[in-house]
């Protein structure tokens, strides 16, 4: 589905932020590949770019990979830019460069539209999803592309169907130099955990796309060069449980069909391990990460920011569960709650340990509008503007002996003899359990091999020899050479290396210790 066109043709730039490090984009993996330079494809302006008329010209900019040129402003009528908090300060950057061009800019996506007071300097707010609100949009831009005198802000309240979108414009990214694919199947979750602002934003009864749009999307992938792990970006993919069994069987068939070249990934609500039927499936469409937001071991925290739904089986068992299928578990966990006492950074480090659960994104807890959170604190009187914090939230701890906690446990939990034990469990007790197929032809290519040399390279001279942990590396290294598993070394010393480094720089007080953090700090990796 594209919008309608009045006859009109516009040109418009569609504008990545670049992202503030932090401990999920990966950034200090990049260079040991064979040229990744960002994270994801965007879904919400590579949607966009689709949705707009035929008879417009598109052209999109992931600030990530390459800063936007002169003449790309040049060229344009208009620009478009989403993001999430994290960017706020390169989203309003890409909004001082545009108006430089005298450019109308309209900002949409996730921040802006649980923070429109964020974005002054937008000319166009676009609050919500897809919908009237971008027809209104388009139907704006078709008659006049001047600046309007004064910010406008436009509202969805009309939709439109998941099953009407039409396959993100893929072709405008270079997928090839992403870390990861990104998809979406569904938006919003059932439960309304106190922190999160998804059931706000996106609401609590989840739309789903058909199976038959996703495997048009993989195709798409596939086609733009995709040939890794790709991500479903879904709030829960469990949302809805029948809609996922409806699509895994789809899923399976496309993979035997293009001899499960892709991986697959996807964030879910632990309770997932409840359901050997689910779990069961997407093994065999090969699934092989779940993030699952844990967020704390600790019971009566649960149940205090409304995660009951944790407990529904008691929270080991339920990673061991996931395991059993052959998918690693990637955890959330927050720092800073009420219920948090002295020794809570402690309690934390033992169940990373027991867990075995290899990443785990620690951040402290920040309150987001549109959240039972933010009105609690709020009625409370314990939001603190200062963006000279971390965290947004007047913590019942000293704000200091917090911050101080979670830099302890992430300079413990990331030292690199922990992170690598916690990689050879996986290897040798969760990795197992997945398909055994044969390697399909795709993969024997020389330009996949040599892929893989050049990764190789990279690794043995950048971890291997330069590195300052170069015999934990070799130890590990060495295992799995010996058992021929050279995709597991390079896999796991990928995403091991930026664990370490990142968590070295966060202990010593270098990074924000939340992804949402307002304290805003430059994009640690600029753009060229």
């Amino acid at each position: 589905m594209r919008a309608e066109s009045n006859g009109t043709s516009r040109r418009i730039l569609c504008v990545f932020p670049r992202y503030t490090s932090s401990f999920g984009t990966f950034e200090h993996s990049y260079p040991l590949t064979d040229g990744v330079r960002a994270f994801m494809p965007p879904q919400g302006l590579l949607l966009i770019s689709a949705y707009l008329p035929k008879d417009w010209q598109v052209k999109f900019v992931d600030e990530n990979l390459r800063r936007t040129t002169k003449e790309e402003f040049e060229w344009a009528e208009a620009v478009f830019v989403s993001g999430m908090h994290i960017q706020r300060q390169q989203m309003n950057d890409i909004c001082r460069r545009a108006h430089e061009f005298d450019l109308p800019v309209a900002l949409g996506g996730p921040s802006v539209s649980a923070c429109p007071d964020y974005y002054p300097s937008f000319d166009y707010l676009h609050v919500g999803e897809l919908g009237d609100a971008t027809n209104q949009l388009i139907e704006i831009l078709s008659r006049d592309t001047s600046r309007p005198d004064e910010q406008v802000v436009l509202t969805t309240k009309d939709r439109v169907p998941m099953t009407e979108f039409p396959i993100p414009a893929y072709e405008l990214a270079d997928v090839k130099k992403y870390f990861l694919g990104s998809i979406q199947y569904s938006s919003g979750c059932p439960y309304q955990c106190e922190f999160c602002d998804i059931p706000g934003l996106y609401g609590r009864n989840p739309r789903i796309k058909t199976p038959e749009q996703i495997i048009a999307e993989l195709d798409r992938l596939r086609e733009c060069g995709m040939t890794d792990t790709v991500y479903f970006v879904d709030d829960n993919f469990i949302g809805n449980r029948k809609a996922a069994m409806d699509l895994l069987p789809h899923l399976i068939e496309w993979q035997k069909k293009t001899g499960y070249v892709v991986r697959l990934a996807c964030e879910a609500t632990l309770n997932i391990a409840k359901r050997p039927e689910i779990l069961e499936k997407m093994r065999e469409a090969y699934f092989i990460t779940i993030f699952c937001g844990i967020e704390t071991p600790d019971p009566d925290a649960l149940k205090a920011m409304h995660k009951d739904h944790n407990m529904m089986v008691p929270i080991l068992e339920g990673v061991r569960t996931i395991n059993s299928y052959g998918m690693e578990v990637v955890s959330g966990i927050i720092m800073g709650l009420d219920t948090d006492k002295p020794n809570t950074s402690e309690a934390l480090l033992s169940f990373v340990e027991e867990s075995r659960i290899p990443l785990l994104t620690i951040n402290l807890l920040q309150a987001l509008p549109k959240t039972p959170l933010w009105d609690r604190l709020e009625k409370e009187g314990r939001l603190v503007e200062d963006e000279g914090r971390d965290s947004n939230v007047d913590f019942l701890l000293p704000y200091d002996d917090v911050v101080a906690s979670w830099k302890h446990a992430m300079g413990v939990a990331y030292e690199p003899e922990k992170v690598y034990a916690r990689f050879q469990y996986q290897c040798d007790h969760v990795y197992p359990h997945r398909l055994k197929m044969p390697v399909p032809d795709e993969m024997k290519t020389w330009p996949n091999i040599r892929r893989g040399l050049v990764m190789l390279r990279n690794i043995f001279w950048k971890v291997g020899v330069l590195g300052d942990y170069k015999r934990v590396f070799w130890k590990f290294a060495l295992g799995r050479i010996k058992r021929g598993d050279i995709e597991g070394l390079i896999g796991c010393t990928l995403i091991a290396h930026h664990l370490i480094t990142f968590a070295r720089a966060a202990s010593s007080g270098k990074q924000n210790a939340s992804n949402y953090s307002i304290r805003l700090r430059e994009a640690a990796v600029p753009a060229e």
